[in-house]
């Protein structure tokens, strides 16, 4: 039959067909999203005209959308059977494909489209979409560019171009390649300006990069720009955060309440739930737990058990170091769902918190098995890794008072990890000392070795014995070195250590010819509050080789006025008193007593990131009085400036100058200035799984 008869035929058959159906309702409802009627509409029209191509096509489209896509396939690969040369079939047929996520063989069937007609816009947009699915990104684009080249200005192609550049440009921030990833981004958005999806993934990668200024700056674009509630709640979630990374915490909380208080009925489920889950976050970096918790109780009431609500009470109770709290939540997290992030990463937090750190180790690796190469994971691992890593620690000193004094001295210490419950532990000192008038020299050196072991995830027990040679003017000897201890954790926010320590007395050449041996039985007690105030006691007790005794207690009360850096400020209390008196010889007042207030600020090397510097700086001055005299002001001033080159190496320059008497074992004015260098060398130990 003659082709222009077949046609005329078809299409006189259709009209028919979709007067007398009415099919436009049909069409309707699959152009407005309404996919349900539509596919109980088609279904109805195939009972009386089952071979209709048309309604079969519809039909499997309905299906397809409303989400049965493996039924959609099959109704598809029918109709190519029943079609095979028909490109409208094909093109359904292969779409069904990228439905049922079958992106490989999507792939391979695209490829013969775009080869049988180069300019179908359906089949290059279906092609670029592939490819897009399968990460295959620059190819994607030549496709997507090809399609609006036939159709020019396509809504749904440049919706496909600026997907296939957010997700290229996540592919390259996985990979951990950020300046490609933020060059696409710039693209995108030279492309789609001021686009909230582009502007928003672009101000995630500054802040995973660290670039906290460029972050706001991009966050303040997206809210400027915003055109909805949605997206200017969402800028001001993302500034929260950023104001909580730069350590704002008061404008974090502010930004914060500022968005939760914008929240109304309109908005969808998911920001409602972002936003909120930011606003407890804030109350928690401020340290409003009452209010965090109260907003937590009133949300799992309603919904009891979902994951996002658990994890922020988990974030809480970490924060108040209630740490078997926040696990049990973290368990439940993952009897919810095992792949999630918050789940296993937050457990692999609060099992290092308690000293558990083979556990903490596996929960970190688990989650990079559902987030290949997850930033956060990876610096987990890499931090865990290196705390079970060999290092050195060394330090050369000179220090001189005003009793005419001055020493030299080397310190080193070599830590080797066997386990992550047991370490080798070695030093070796040298130390020089003389009085520059009488000119009293003498030199001593010190070898010591041992081990640390975790009794339990909240002790651990630390013992060191070694030897020290000594050559003074009129006395060689060699003695006894040892130092035991316990470190206990026995409550939350509370630590206790408890030792023993044998040393010599050598802070001059006088006292080190002397062989003054000094049996040190000590206690370290601090208590943590959730309110920043923290308490610290120490108490010895020293018996000495001479007849002598000490009794020292030193305490500190002291408030945390900032985290990041952290500055505390406080008051110190210190009392000795000696059972003899031989103030010709050492500094042995039968009552002492000293008060300061200080201040101390401290950017931590454990915490600084490579290229960074860290440092810090105590200023003190107060009272002090020796025997009944009267009292005598005092200044105490400590400081450190270093470099972390990397996260194996570190050097930093340190400094100390005091007055208080009890500085120096000879009761002088004491100043010392030195040089220290950390290495970690070598593998971290194996974990147990």
């Amino acid at each position: 039959m003659n082709t222009k008869y077949i046609l005329l035929f078809s299409f006189l058959f259709i009209g028919v067909f979709c007067f007398s159906q009415n099919m436009k309702e049909g069409f309707s409802y699959l152009e407005t999203g309404k996919y349900q009627k539509a596919e109980i509409f088609f279904k109805t029209v195939l009972q009386d005209y089952p071979t209709n191509k048309t309604a079969r096509l519809c039909y499997g489209r309905a299906v397809g959308l409303n989400g049965k896509s493996a039924e959609a396939k099959t109704i598809f690969t029918d109709l190519v059977k029943d079609y095979p040369n028909d490109f409208e079939v094909k093109l359904n047929y292969g779409e069904s494909l990228l439905w049922n996520q079958e992106f490989n063989l999507a792939k391979a069937y695209y490829q013969k489209l775009v080869t049988e007609n180069a300019k179908s816009f359906p089949a290059l947009l279906g092609f670029a979409n592939t490819l897009s699915n399968l990460k295959e990104y620059d190819e994607a684009l030549t496709y997507v560019n090809k399609a609006l080249e036939v159709s020019s200005g396509n809504p749904n192609a440049l919706t496909s171009k600026k997907y296939i550049y957010l997700g290229h440009a996540y592919k390259k921030q996985q990979a951990q390649q950020y300046a490609e990833a933020e060059t696409l981004l710039k693209e995108c958005l030279s492309l789609f300006a001021n686009d909230t999806d582009a502007l928003s993934n672009l101000a995630n990668l500054y802040l995973i990069k660290g670039e906290f200024e460029n972050a706001e700056t991009t966050y303040k674009t997206m809210f400027e720009n915003a055109e909805n509630d949605t997206t200017s709640i969402s800028a001001l979630n993302g500034l929260a955060l950023v104001h909580h990374l730069k350590g704002k915490e008061k404008k974090a909380l502010q930004t914060s309440k500022t968005a939760f208080d914008r929240l109304n009925d309109s908005l969808e489920t998911s920001i409602k739930q972002r936003t909120t889950e930011r606003y407890i976050q804030a109350l928690i970096w401020n340290k409003k737990y009452g209010k965090a918790e109260k907003l937590i109780d009133e949300i799992i009431k309603k919904q009891l058990n979902e994951n996002w609500i658990l994890a922020l009470r988990a974030t809480l109770n970490v924060y108040k170091s209630n740490f078997k709290k926040s696990l049990a939540d973290y368990d439940q997290i993952l009897v919810n769902d095992s792949t999630s992030f918050d789940g296993n990463l937050g457990k692999a937090n609060v099992l290092k918190a308690l000293g558990r750190y083979n556990e903490a180790h596996a929960a970190a690796e688990k989650t990079l098995k559902f987030y290949d190469n997850q930033k956060d994971a990876t610096n987990f691992i890499k931090e865990l890794d290196t705390k079970f890593t060999p290092f050195y620690d060394g330090k050369a000193s000179y220090t001189f008072d005003n009793g005419d004094n001055e020493a030299f001295s080397v310190q080193n210490t070599v830590e080797v990890p066997f386990s992550t419950r047991l370490k080798l532990l070695g030093n070796y000192n040298y130390r020089t000392t003389n009085n520059t008038v009488t000119n009293n020299k003498a030199t001593s050196h010190a070898l010591s070795a041992g081990l640390e072991y975790q009794l339990l995830p909240n002790m651990t027990f630390k013992g060191t014995v070694g030897l020290t040679s000594a050559k003074a003017e009129t006395n060689d000897f060699t003695q006894l070195l040892a130092d035991v201890s316990l470190n206990i954790k026995p409550f939350k926010l509370q630590t206790l250590d408890i030792g023993y320590k044998r040393e010599i007395q050598s802070f001059n050449a006088d006292l080190l010819d002397r062989e003054i041996v000094q049996n040190n039985f000590y206690a370290n007690y601090n208590v943590s509050t959730n309110f920043n105030l923290g308490w610290f006691t120490q108490y010895y007790y020293t018996s000495q080789n001479d007849d002598n005794s000490r009794h020292l207690l030193f305490t500190s009360l002291y408030y945390n006025l900032l985290s990041k850096p952290s500055l505390k400020v406080g008051v110190n209390y210190q009392y000795i008193t000696f059972e003899n008196q031989v103030p010709s010889i050492y500094f042995s007042p039968s009552k002492f007593n000293a008060g300061e207030v200080f201040l101390n600020l401290i950017k931590d090397e454990n915490i600084t990131k490579p290229n960074e510097w860290f440092y810090e700086l105590t200023a003190a001055t107060g009272l002090q009085y020796i025997e009944d005299n009267e009292s005598q002001s005092t200044y105490r001033f400590q400081g450190k400036l270093g470099y972390k080159f990397s996260d194996r190496c570190l050097v930093n320059i340190f400094g100390t100058r005091s007055n208080i008497a009890s500085a120096t074992a000879a009761g002088f004015t004491f100043t010392e200035v030195g040089v220290r260098v950390k290495w970690v060398f070598g593998e971290s130990v194996g974990f147990k799984r």
